[in-house]
């Protein structure tokens, strides 16, 4: 079933709110002096010093949500209302699944991200 445009606004949105705050909540607890976290028009980059920058940007047209990973490299989630996660068919994980993995590993800590 395809995703209504007024239904991917909302949970695209809530989606980059969530993390936007996560990840700066994150960077007020870390010692990490290069982190940076920056959401403008619908587009989320995380810094992270000599470890990389994270683009996440929502896609209205394709009702998706892109990802530039400096670890796993671009990918893109589709919403799945099943399982209230974007999730990227290509990898067979969810983009939530994937930060949290690969955000644990570049910073040192155990992290938890509030999306799916």
């Amino acid at each position: 079933m395809s995703l209504a445009h007024s239904d991917y606004y909302r949970v695209s949105s809530d989606a980059m709110d969530r993390l936007t705050e996560f990840l700066e909540d994150t960077g007020d607890e870390i010692d990490l002096p290069e982190y940076d976290v920056e959401y403008s028009s619908g587009v989320l980059t995380l810094r992270l010093g000599d470890k990389g920058t994270y683009v996440i940007n929502k896609q209205p047209p394709n009702k998706q949500i892109w990802l530039s990973s400096p670890f796993s490299g671009p990918e893109r989630y589709d919403f799945d209302a099943t399982s209230d996660a974007w999730f990227c068919r290509h990898k067979d994980e969810s983009l939530g699944t994937l930060l949290t993995r690969e955000l644990s590993d570049a910073l040192g800590i155990d992290i938890e991200l509030p999306i799916n």
